[in-house]
């Protein structure tokens, strides 16, 4: 797989720009502040629809415009792809497949496959579980692209969950607070019976699909443990060995993620979770919800689930988060990426490599073993300030990037 071209119209700094690409290496270089990552910005934005830098897609649209379009060809193997995204901030995006409209974006999900490197994949080691859990979730749908529709309809019922939650919570602290609930959320104090009643619905939506996302969360760690161990190997051979394991809300006896469930307290693995207490996953989630609910109906929030999970990553017996140093911490991230590589290459056909203004960040071995790790993918681009960011063992086709302007010099 390889991208063949890229059109961008009003995408970041670009009004418009028109991109032949080939197979190999191909970097783009030039001073910080012009674009480079814009462009490798849209190629991830088209496997995954969001993008490695921003929450929201309106950072993505040019000053000035309303929209934005991402075009990408995309070629495996005799077969090619035209793939077109209409962002829309505020409003619905808009996709197309060889020029004609599908129904949802997400529908073009897994057409193009890439892993992203950037020096913000150290918020994977040393940041909020949140970054790990979308580190999941993200390979998880670029193997499994109907995962996309799982993640949303779980987002749907944890935000209609949440709604609920939090009028009944204002409910009961008093009439002033429940004017507020109902000018927020709709729900009015003298609804709050009502509310409750409907909690049980949501629960049972929220536990099937809960339980679906956490399944697959959990096969998908199985598969990496192997590949993230032997990558951070390669990157670090002197270091303690690099583990994961599975911090669930769903175990009694586990920490929250971010928001401590009062009296929870330790962790617990993947591998026990799917059996504990000889109940499945959905049910087990559907226990917990009732064990929480007093405390949920306190706070308005909801406190189980695989949006409060964590993955944990380990160097021996510590973890990594607050314990590696910042080499250490570099060449987990660089493993979980590598890891991703390896994992999605041998689901059929190499994904796009895209490693954006990481080698600045690298010493000179991690920067010597990382090239020599990448070079023989299939596809692999490059964003660097200079020349000398570029290894020697990555050289190939390039591009100047300056004042807006992308012009191919090899």
């Amino acid at each position: 797989m390889h991208v063949a071209h890229l059109s961008l119209t009003d995408f970041r700094s670009y009004a418009s720009v028109e991109l032949g690409l080939e197979p190999g290496v191909t970097a783009f270089v030039g001073p910080n502040g012009q674009g480079k990552t814009n462009l490798v910005e849209a190629l991830g934005y088209v496997a995954t629809h969001s993008s490695h830098r921003v929450a929201s897609d309106a950072p993505l649209v040019r000053q000035g415009a309303s929209r934005a379009i991402v075009r990408c060809a995309i070629q495996r193997d005799d077969r090619r792809a035209l793939v077109e995204l209409e962002i829309n901030p505020g409003r619905a995006n808009r996709a197309r497949l060889n020029r004609s409209p599908v129904s949802r974006p997400r529908d073009v999900i897994g057409l193009l496959r890439t892993v992203l490197f950037a020096p913000e994949d150290l918020s994977m080691v040393k940041g909020d579980p949140s970054e790990r859990r979308r580190f999941l979730d993200e390979l998880l749908v670029s193997r499994t692209p109907r995962f996309a529709g799982v993640r949303a309809d779980y987002d749907r019922v944890l935000k209609q969950r949440g709604a609920l939650l939090r009028a009944a919570s204002q409910a009961r602290r008093g009439a002033r607070s429940a004017r507020r609930a109902e000018s927020d959320t709709g729900f009015s104090a003298a609804g709050a019976g009502d509310v409750l009643s409907t909690l049980e619905v949501w629960d049972a939506h929220l536990a099937r699909h809960g339980a679906e996302l956490l399944q697959a969360r959990f096969d998908l760690i199985d598969a990496l443990r192997p590949l993230v161990a032997g990558a951070y190997a390669a990157l670090a051979p002197t270091s303690a060995p690099a583990t994961l394991a599975y911090r669930s809300t769903l175990s009694t006896g586990t920490d929250a993620a971010e928001d401590e469930i009062p009296g929870e307290t330790g962790s617990s693995d993947a591998q026990t979770l799917s059996t504990d207490l000889g109940k499945t996953l959905e049910e087990r989630l559907r226990e917990r919800l009732l064990e929480v609910r007093a405390a949920e109906l306190e706070r308005g929030v909801t406190l189980v689930g695989p949006h409060r999970d964590d993955l944990i990553l380990g160097l021996g017996e510590l973890p990594a988060r607050g314990y590696a140093s910042h080499g250490e911490s570099w060449s987990f991230a660089l493993a979980l990426r590598l890891a991703a590589y390896d994992l999605l290459r041998a689901d059929g056909g190499d994904p796009v490599l895209i490693l954006d203004d990481v080698f600045a960040e690298l010493d000179s071995q991690r920067r010597r073993r990382l090239s020599e790790i990448v070079a023989p993918a299939e596809q692999v681009l490059i964003t660097a300030a200079v020349d000398d960011d570029v290894p020697a063992e990555l050289i190939g086709g390039r591009f100047d990037v300056a004042e807006g302007s992308v012009k191919r010099v090899r």
